[in-house]
Order: structure tokens, then C-alpha cells, then sequence
């Protein structure tokens, strides 16, 4: 069973694949080529999943960081006898301009351990495990390291130190002295690729000073943000890149699948695919904290994504794979036990099959947000496609549906579902003169009305004193915040302040960090506290001119970033542990567009 602290991994990407390293030195994570590429290493989720280890023989604590302005690591061990910087990254391709970051990432793990002061005795330990640890490759030594076979892929760790191979892993126990080096790339090759030479020193140090310079030449160039929080708000906006498939433009929810959200197991998914849910919020913390090329490309992809099936009078799809698959079929890997052994480990995504109508007000909310960029170049289908995307919202609002929480039990008339129809329908009136639609106008504003006047008489509760999860419901849910958010209501109107007011007292835990919902169809939902719910209602509170209350809950939620920065899904704050998938884009685009809206209020 693996019982590491989620906290305790620093996040590694090359803009397509991603690995997850321990403060001691161990990548229990690794994906490549693709963030959703079956793991070389899984030991994550426990049992014999695979792992890399490069360290300090004795049990050191290491201090870590990530090199200024970059997503590479440096984690510094010391002891009496010595001091060792570790560097960690995943190659960037050689001289890539800030906007071509990652178009030809190697797929390379680059790893360099430095001895800055006295010595130090350093082992590693490399047991690679593909397809999720199913595969035991079988490994050679060749010259300048040794060679993975097995499955699928091709991996060549090039060292340079020897290294001692028995059949399925290799290791190394050296000692280095001050101004002493030892230099690794782990490669990844297709089976059909032709198997490439070892890596010198030289090239390991010139990929990793480039990878450097490559992710800090990205932060000069579009990290413009000078508001509070300014360093968490532009290391946002670098991990927003680092969550991006460069090929395509998607952005993965997170970089891992399966981290429970609840100990135990249960509510264990797959986050390494592209939500439409997230798009406009996605684009308004791009706009903030990195670059709208990235979010005209986000786009973009999800538009191209969705367009055949709204064409086709289809719910338009939730979720996509990051090179634009529709098809995310979900299954278990039995073999796995899980983190901390919480089965199941699941691939694949079962949301894909759901309707959520929010999506619909994703879509015309991202094209208004992007109103001048598309106004250059929108194609006739792509502008038709978003007239349509108005007509299905008009269409369906009135349908149940699972809601922006994916409930896997019957459909309900979600609140946040039918705002975000209002939401779809109130930016395709602004956007007649782009989209077309004039002939539909009439019945798009009477529609847009009609849901405005459901969700003010049947999402509204007297007994609670606050709009509610459900039509007709009492149960209170985070996402109706998103009505201040999104425009809807002014967060100064009193039924607004009353909800924000209803949530704060009634659905936080005892740090005061705020839970989606406390029930769902009557059953307690036992889980973390919902980051970006606290966020939003950082943000919600800065609406409301309530400066001072905003920045206490913001920091109520940043505080819960590790060491390097990084925010989990959920935080459970009984047991004091991040939870849920690792990291979370989600959690960072909430802190981003609250930082933002707080700034905007002072």
C-alpha cells in the first residue's frame, strides 16, 4: 500500500506528458507521451506500479522548490558531511520560442544530482513499470546505461554512473565530492522507433539549462499580473501551461487519475482529460495570468471538439481526450490497490456519457470572452456552430440533467445547469453580430427571461434563506455562487449576499473552507472541502465590495498549497491532507480569477 501525502510530490511537465516526484527524490509517476498515456511509473496508486528513486542514501529531508519563473525542481539535501542540489525536469525541446513551448519536447525525464559542499553518499533505484505496472520489462545494460523492453515502449536510461541491472531494475550507490556531477535521461521511444544513443553529460546539462530558460523566456513574455498574490497568481498561470497539451491546445483537469476525493475509495476518477465545464473560467485566468494565444487555442480545440454532435442535434459532450477522442470509456485497474489503498483505480472517464446542459453557457461565454480574437477569423461553421449552441439551450433547459458535480444518479434539475443556459443565452444576444442568428433573437431573449424568472421563484428557498442546489430544494451547494460570478444577480442584490452569507455559515468545515454541497440525493457526501468552491467565494465576497472578508477566505485556500505552490482538488482539514486528483487546474483557476477580482475591487 502507498501512504505518501499527496503534498509531497512536486508536479514535472514538458506541455505533453507529466511526472510527479517525492521530496525525497522518488517519481512515482510517470506519463509520457501523453498526460493520459498509460503510467511507466504508477507507484502512486500503490503495489508494484513502477518507480524511479535518485537520493541521498541516509534519510534526509530535502528543501525543494521550483527554479524562478520555471516548472523544473531543485531539491537541496543536507547533511553534516555534504550538501547535494537535485535538479529535476522533463526536457523542453532545444530553443523553443515562448510560444512553441513544448512542441518538441523529447519526452525525456531529465534528473542531475550536483555536490555543492563536502560529500554525500547517493544510491538510485530504477524500476520501471509500464502500462500501469502490468508490464515487467526486461533490462540490458547498453553503452551509457541500460535499455527497457517491454510492451509498446522503448525506455533508455542514460547514466553517468555505472549501473548494475538484474532482470527488471537497475540501481547505483555512489558518492560524490564537492563539485562532482552525476547526469540521467530517461527516454521514451515507441517500440517502432529506431532505439536512440545514450545521452552525454553535455546534453543533459543543455536540455535542463534550456528547459530553464525556455519556461522563463514563457513567464516574461505573458505574465503581466501586478495585483496581491502576485507570485501565486503568475505560478498559476505557469501551471496552466504546464497542464497543456501542446499538440492540441486541450488542458488536462490534472495531471494524475484516481487520487481519492474521499478516504478509502469510492469517488476516484480519471482528471487527465479536457472538460468543457472549465472553458470560460479557464479563459478568464489565461486572460490573468498567462496568455490569450493559449486561450484562443483552448478554445479553439473545444469548439472543434464539440461542433459535429451539436451539428448533429446531439447533447453536445462534457469531456474530451486531449487529442480530441470522444470515446472515454471507463475501466478498473484491478491490479492496482489504490493510494492509500483506495480502490478502485479507475482509466477512462464514465462522465462522458452524461448530459450537463452547463456546457452550453461554457461555450457562448468563452466566444464572448473572445469576442475581438474570433471577430478576425471565425469561419461560417464555427459561427453557426454557436448559433446552434444558443438554440439547444434554449431547447433543453428545461430538462433534468447530472450537473456540474457529475452525480452518477438520476438526472435533477440542477440550479447551476439552468444558470448556465441563462449564462449561454445571454451571451449569444451580444454576440448577434458575430454568430448570426438575428432571425433567432426574439425567441433566445424570451427564453433567456423565462429561465431567469424558474431560477428566482423555484431555485430560491424561504425556509433556508438562500437559493438552493435543486428546483424545489433545500439543500445548499456551493454552485450557486456562480450566479454572482456569471452576472446573473449582483452580488450586492440581498438574495445573493443571503446565499453567499447561507455558505459560509452552513457549508464550511472548520478551517472555514467551503464543500460543494453537504448532501447529495440525501446521502452525505463525506468528503474534503472544495478548493475552488472557496475561491469562489473569495470572489463572490470581493463582488459584494466586502474586501477585507474576500482576502481572509482567499487565504484561507492558498494556505492549503504545498511547499512548491501546487493546489490538490479537495482538502480534507480533519486530517490536515490534500485529496483528490494532483494537481488540480481547477483549484488554481479559482485562485487565479479570485486574486483578480479582489484586485479589481480595491
Amino acid at each position: 500500500m502507498h501512504d505518501r501525502p499527496i503534498a509531497e510530490y512536486a508536479l514535472l511537465s514538458d506541455c505533453q506528458g507529466a511526472a510527479l516526484v517525492h521530496r525525497d527524490g522518488s517519481i512515482d509517476w510517470l506519463a509520457l507521451p501523453r498526460f493520459d498515456s498509460p503510467a511507466l511509473c504508477a507507484r502512486l496508486l500503490g503495489g508494484e506500479g513502477g518507480y524511479w528513486k535518485l537520493g541521498p542514501v541516509d534519510d534526509i529531508q530535502g528543501q525543494r522548490g521550483y527554479v524562478e519563473g520555471s516548472m523544473v525542481v531543485n531539491t537541496t539535501f543536507r547533511s553534516r558531511e555534504g550538501e547535494v542540489v537535485i535538479r529535476d525536469a522533463l526536457a523542453i525541446g532545444l530553443h523553443q520560442g515562448a510560444h512553441a513551448i513544448g512542441k518538441d519536447s523529447p519526452h525525456a525525464v531529465l534528473r542531475e544530482a550536483v555536490c555543492t559542499r563536502g560529500s554525500m553518499e547517493l544510491t538510485t533505484n530504477y524500476a520501471p513499470r509500464p502500462e500501469y505496472g502490468l508490464i515487467v520489462p526486461i533490462l540490458r545494460p547498453v553503452v551509457g546505461g541500460v535499455l527497457a523492453r517491454g510492451g509498446a515502449s522503448v525506455l533508455r536510461l542514460s547514466a553517468s554512473i555505472p549501473l548494475k541491472t538484474d532482470t527488471s531494475t537497475a540501481h547505483a550507490h555512489f558518492r560524490l565530492e564537492e563539485g562532482q556531477r552525476a547526469a540521467f535521461a530517461l527516454e521514451f521511444r515507441s517500440s517502432a522507433e529506431p532505439s536512440p544513443g545514450p545521452w552525454s553529460v553535455e546534453a543533459i546539462q543543455e536540455y535542463l539549462e534550456d528547459t530553464i530558460t525556455n519556461w522563463q523566456d514563457w513567464s516574461v513574455m505573458h505574465q503581466a499580473y501586478q495585483g496581491p498574490w502576485r507570485e501565486q497568481v503568475h505560478f498559476g498561470g505557469r501551471l496552466l501551461q504546464a497542464l497543456t497539451y501542446y499538440p492540441t491546445g486541450a488542458f488536462v483537469a490534472a495531471a494524475t487519475t484516481s487520487l481519492p476525493e474521499r478516504m478509502g475509495g469510492g469517488l476516484n476518477w480519471d482528471y487527465r482529460y479536457s472538460w468543457v465545464r472549465d472553458a470560460s473560467m479557464t479563459l478568464d485566468a489565461l486572460w490573468v495570468a498567462a496568455c490569450p494565444d493559449e486561450a484562443y487555442k483552448f478554445f479553439d480545440f473545444i469548439a472543434d471538439a464539440s461542433l459535429a454532435q451539436v451539428r448533429q442535434d446531439r447533447d453536445a459532450q462534457i469531456m474530451f481526450g486531449i487529442g480530441g477522442e470522444h470515446d472515454l470509456t471507463e475501466r478498473q485497474l484491478v491490479h492496482l490497490p489504490g493510494w492509500r489503498g483506495s480502490a478502485p483505480v479507475r482509466v477512462g472517464n464514465g462522465a462522458w456519457t452524461q448530459r450537463q446542459f452547463d456546457v452550453y453557457g461554457e461555450l457562448l461565454a468563452a466566444a464572448e470572452r473572445l469576442r475581438h480574437q474570433l471577430a478576425e477569423h471565425i469561419d461560417p461553421l464555427t459561427r453557426s456552430f454557436l448559433a446552434e449552441v444558443a438554440d439547444v439551450a434554449a431547447n433543453r433547459w428545461k430538462e433534468p440533467d447530472q450537473g456540474m458535480w457529475e452525480i452518477r444518479g438520476k438526472p435533477r434539475h440542477f440550479l447551476h445547469s439552468k444558470l448556465m443556459c441563462w449564462a449561454a443565452l445571454d451571451s449569444a444576444i451580444r454576440l448577434t453580430d458575430l454568430i448570426g442568428g438575428e432571425e433567432s433573437v426574439g425567441r433566445w431573449v424570451a427564453a433567456r427571461d423565462e429561465i431567469r424568472e424558474a431560477i428566482l421563484t423555484r431555485g430560491w428557498s424561504e425556509r433556508i434563506g438562500a437559493f438552493t442546489q435543486t428546483f424545489h430544494g433545500d439543500t445548499l451547494d456551493a454552485s450557486t455562487l456562480v450566479m454572482a460570478l456569471s452576472g446573473f444577480l449582483p452580488a450586492t442584490d440581498t438574495r445573493m449576499l443571503a446565499t453567499i452569507d447561507a455558505i459560509e455559515e452552513h457549508l464550511t468545515d472548520e478551517r472555514g473552507l467551503v464543500y460543494r454541497y453537504r448532501e447529495i440525493d440525501g446521502e452525505p457526501a463525506d468528503e474534503g472541502a472544495f478548493l475552488l468552491c472557496t475561491f469562489w467565494l473569495a470572489h463572490a465576497r470581493a463582488l459584494a465590495g466586502q474586501v477585507e472578508q474576500a482576502k481572509v477566505v482567499f487565504e484561507r485556500a492558498a494556505a492549503c498549497a504545498n511547499d512548491v505552490g501546487l493546489l490538490s482538488e479537495e482538502f480534507d482539514s480533519r486530517s490536515g491532507e490534500m485529496m483528490g486528483n494532483f494537481p488540480q487546474a481547477f483549484s488554481h483557476i479559482g485562485l487565479i480569477n479570485a486574486a483578480w477580482a479582489i484586485s479589481q475591487a480595491e
